[in-house]
């Protein structure tokens, strides 16, 4: 269930602006999107994890204020990257 460091150096890799890049917006965006992936699936199996649903909550009003903030920042960045990530608006 969780993320292993080489999965993250990839997907700082492919968001971030370097491999060495987990501090922008859409890095931190693209590792939340993998763990609410995750989480999803998790809770598919076990529906009364209710513990792991509120984390799951509280995971998905982060990236919602990460995203509204690139959206503000850089509308076109924003788009690439709710495409690129497959989160619907």
């Amino acid at each position: 269930m969780n993320i292993t460091s080489e999965e993250k150096k990839e997907i700082f890799g492919k968001f971030g602006k370097s491999d060495a890049d987990t501090g922008s917006a859409e890095a931190q965006i693209a590792l939340f999107t993998e763990r609410i992936n995750r989480l999803t699936d998790h809770l598919k199996l076990h529906k009364k994890d209710h513990s792991t649903r509120l984390g799951l909550l509280k995971l998905v009003g982060k990236r919602r204020r990460l995203l509204n903030y690139v959206m503000k920042k850089d509308i076109e960045g924003y788009r690439k990257l709710i495409a690129d990530l497959g989160i619907r608006k």
